[in-house]
């Protein structure tokens, strides 16, 4: 299962417990008539005061600690699980392999009768970060590790490792862990014919 499938059921399972355990909790503690006797059960009986407020006694709720510890946890979680979402939703996680689309003709013919290398096909569906990114491998041998791709090519970080995540979804290059950092490759089929 994936991990953002995780933080969804468990976003999910943390808002279902709260919203339940607020009702609960107001059915509860609700009955009660003193309006202000969650304070006094909160703080102590009203003593704080030093008998300013006068001498009520008040019957204390057994309850009312271990809702609030749970309500505490249930926010904790629900925390967790918005921030886990959104993490999966803005870093988009790279595959790491190698590229499994080689076509099976790396030559395409031209509408004129010209023969078009894989490369020129595929450089006319890419954008203008994505080209950069493709040169700097070609300059490189077709192998170069991801942070040096950044410095070379004037991106930064996060558009580097989602351009690069795009190409390898595409094919068009794979990636190896290498430290901490990515050995990206430029797909052999694209390579072949230049």
């Amino acid at each position: 299962m994936k991990r953002v499938n995780l933080f969804l059921i468990l976003l999910i399972t943390a808002i279902a417990a709260l919203i339940a355990t607020t009702a609960l909790a107001f059915a509860l503690f609700s009955t009660q008539q003193d309006p202000y006797s969650w304070m006094s059960q909160m703080w102590g009986n009203g003593h704080m005061m030093g008998g300013m407020m006068g001498n009520q006694t008040t019957t204390t709720n057994t309850w009312l600690p271990y809702f609030s510890i749970l309500f505490a946890v249930l926010i904790g979680v629900t925390i967790v699980g918005v921030v886990g979402v959104a993490y999966y939703l803005v870093y988009p996680q790279i595959r790491i392999g190698t590229a499994t689309l080689p076509p099976p003709n790396t030559v395409a013919i031209h509408g004129n009768g010209t023969a078009v290398s894989a490369y020129e096909s595929v450089s006319k569906t890419l954008t203008a970060e994505e080209r950069k990114v493709i040169d700097t491998l070609k300059a490189h041998n077709g192998k170069y590790l991801q942070k040096y791709i950044k410095a070379e090519t004037g991106l930064s970080r996060l558009q580097t490792h989602r351009i690069i995540a795009r190409l390898s979804d595409r094919g068009i290059v794979s990636l190896e862990k290498v430290g901490n950092t990515n050995q990206v490759t430029l797909a052999e089929w694209l390579t072949k014919d230049q």
